[in-house]
Parts: structure tokens; sequence; C-alpha cells
């Protein structure tokens, strides 16, 4: 736990990618298993929101615990689909009514939650005066699957389910379908880079061990304007630049311009840290990459 960030809850979500069918076997992990409690707490914390929130449960048999960790070639499962879907339900019910009921579940079942298949992608903190005044200290983790799971639909916290292109979501809302909050406006914008599933995975579980940035957004005007800056960027307060972002202290921009609730633009010409991807940007954005 980071007892330096007093002002934030942790937390962690999870962003799962899934396809029909592959063209090539499994899709598999080869990131390391996980080492620090700090860090299996989060992943944990994500499988459990996650099916808490859709119903997804990714876990693997039990009897599969000595393979999974003596080996860091691990099979990326889909959700359970031998487990009748009123058992899950209730579940869920359990869950959603005390979190501690996730690992309950996962004994009486005997599963494991599926820790190897999540693959750290970026850390986000909620600015001050946003949401309500609650303020996380997020953990993005990204999860492949070979095959579109089974939702449960609560009609409470998810009013709707939809699978979609990360392209396809960004233009929804463009077209002011749904709202999405500015961190996965970026996100998604990271994964338009990516042609497959199969790239997204590989991109993934081997950029994982480099671990990522934590980045706070800090809200300003300029020219009228109002941005949010991200670390790297020319006003970004207090940020150290360094010279392998590939343009001048004076001209990095790594920041959102705010033209509406609906309406956000990146600027950016860093080079991102980490081995990480950059955003995929339309040409409106005028930015130097």
């Amino acid at each position: 736990m980071n007892h330096s960030l007093k002002h934030w809850k942790e937390a962690a979500t999870l962003i799962v990618a899934a396809e029909q069918r592959l063209c090539a076997g499994a899709v598999t992990s080869r990131t390391p298993p996980p080492h620090a409690t700090s860090e299996v707490a989060f992943r944990i914390c994500a499988l459990r929101e996650t099916f808490e929130e859709s119903g997804v449960l990714l876990v693997v048999p039990k009897n599969e615990e000595e393979r999974v960790f003596r080996s860091t070639e691990v099979t990326v499962n889909e959700s359970i689909t031998d487990i009748c879907p009123d058992e899950l339900t209730k579940w869920r019910s359990l869950v959603n009514q005390n979190p501690s009921n996730f690992i309950r579940m996962c004994r009486e079942l005997e599963v494991l939650p599926n820790i190897w298949a999540l693959h750290e992608w970026s850390n986000w903190l909620t600015p001050e005066g946003r949401y309500g005044g609650r303020r996380f200290d997020t953990a993005f983790f990204i999860c492949c699957l070979k095959e579109i799971p089974h939702t449960l639909q609560d009609q409470k916290e998810i009013e709707l389910f939809q699978w979609s292109p990360a392209s396809e979501v960004l233009q929804s809302y463009k077209a002011e379908e749904f709202w999405i909050a500015p961190p996965q406006f970026y996100e998604l914008s990271r994964l338009c880079r990516l042609p497959s599933l199969d790239a997204l995975h590989t991109f993934a579980s081997e950029r994982a061990v480099e671990g990522c940035e934590r980045w706070l957004p800090f809200a300003t005007v300029e020219n009228g304007q109002p941005v949010s800056l991200l670390p790297g960027d020319k006003h970004y307060p207090g940020d150290v630049f360094e010279s392998s972002s590939g343009h001048d202290r004076d001209s990095a921009l790594h920041r959102f311009v705010i033209e509406g609730s609906y309406d956000i633009r990146l600027q950016i010409n860093i080079t991102p840290k980490y081995k990480h991807l950059l955003p995929v940007l339309p040409p409106s954005s005028k930015s130097l990459l």
C-alpha cells in the first residue's frame, strides 16, 4: 500500500479484450507471475470487480495450481463455462454484499483467481475536485480472452453490455451515445494502434515487465481553453523533462484539450516511457508525432 498518497483510495480496473476466434491456437501469458503482495492484491481486486460488475469470472481450476506456479507460459482461460448460471448469479450477489465472499467462492468452487492472465497497463490518479470529490489511485490491467465471455446483467450498476472495437467505442462517445472519462479515452486510443487481439496480447504481455508511470492529470486553462496536462508536457508542474522524449522542453506536448463533455482532443509529441504505446490521434489533433 502506498501511504504517501493519502488522498487517494487504491483501486484496480480491468480492460477485457476478446475475440470470437483466433487464427492461431490459444493465447498465452508470458508475464512472470507476480511476487509482490500488493501487486497480487491489485490483481485480485480487478478480477473481483470484473465479476461483480459483469459476471465475467476469470479463474483457473484448482487442480492446475502446481502447473500455474511452476510455469511462466500460462494459457489464458475464458470465463469458466462448467459452472451453472444460477450458481454464478448466487455468488455474484454474495460478492456484491461482501467482497470477501470472492475468495470464499473460489475456495468452494475449487478455482484460483487467474492473476497470471492480467498484464499491467497503466496507473491513473483522480484529479482534485472531480467525480464527486472521491479520488482513486487506479491500476489498469489488460486481459486477452480467446472468446467473448458470458455476461450477467444486474440492471443496477451496469445498464448495458456491448462488445465493440475500441475505435467504435470512441465513435459512440463522440456521437454522445454515452460518456467515458478521459483516462478511458486515452487508453482506448492506445488500443486502436494494435490491429488484432494477437498483436495486443503479444505487446501487453511483453511490455508489462517494464512497469508503468503513475499519472495525475493537471487541469488548467491556456489561452481561454481548458486543458488537462499529463507528465512530460512542457507546462506540467514540477515535471522533470527527459531528453529521451525526442523533443525540446519548450515544445513538449502531452495533454487533453477539453472542447466539451463529449469532445476531447489529445495533443502528444513525446515518446512514451516504459516501451508503451502512443494513442492513435486523428488529424484534427494537430499533434507532432
